[in-house]
C-alpha cells in the first residue's frame, strides 16, 4: 500500500515537471513561462518530497522519523521560497520593461514579417 501510493506521488511529481518543461518551452512570453515554472516546479516537488517522505516511514525507527522531518522542513521550504523567487524574477522584469504578449503585439510581428 505504501510503495503504491509513492509511486504514485512521484509519477505525479515527475508529470508536473514534464508539463513545467513544456510550459517553459511552449508559451509566448517571459511572464507565462515563469507562471509555468514557479507553479509547476513547485507542486511537483511536494509530490515528489511527500513521496519521499512516506516512503521513509516505510520502517519505523528514530533516524527514520528525523530524515522524514527533514524532508518536510526541506518542503516547506520549497514551498515558501519558490513562489517568492518566481514573484521576485517577474517583478524584475517588469521593472526592467519586458512587455507581455498580446494579440496586438503578436499581429505586429506578423505584419513585419509580412513586408
Amino acid at each position: 500500500m505504501i510503495n503504491t501510493l509513492t509511486i504514485t506521488l512521484m509519477i505525479a511529481g515527475l508529470f508536473f515537471f514534464f508539463a513545467t518543461t513544456v510550459g517553459v518551452l511552449r508559451f509566448p512570453d517571459f511572464y507565462t513561462r515563469m507562471h509555468a515554472a514557479g507553479k509547476g516546479d513547485t507542486l511537483s516537488s511536494l509530490l515528489i518530497l511527500v513521496g519521499l517522505a512516506i516512503y521513509n516511514l516505510h520502517h519505523i525507527s528514530a533516524g527514520n522519523i528525523l530524515v522524514t522531518i527533514k524532508i518536510l522542513f526541506i518542503l516547506m521550504f520549497i514551498f515558501l521560497a519558490s513562489p517568492t523567487a518566481t514573484h521576485a524574477i517577474i517583478d524584475a522584469g517588469y521593472e526592467s520593461g519586458i512587455k507581455p504578449w498580446g494579440k496586438e503585439s503578436n499581429r505586429e510581428g506578423q505584419d513585419d514579417l509580412a513586408d
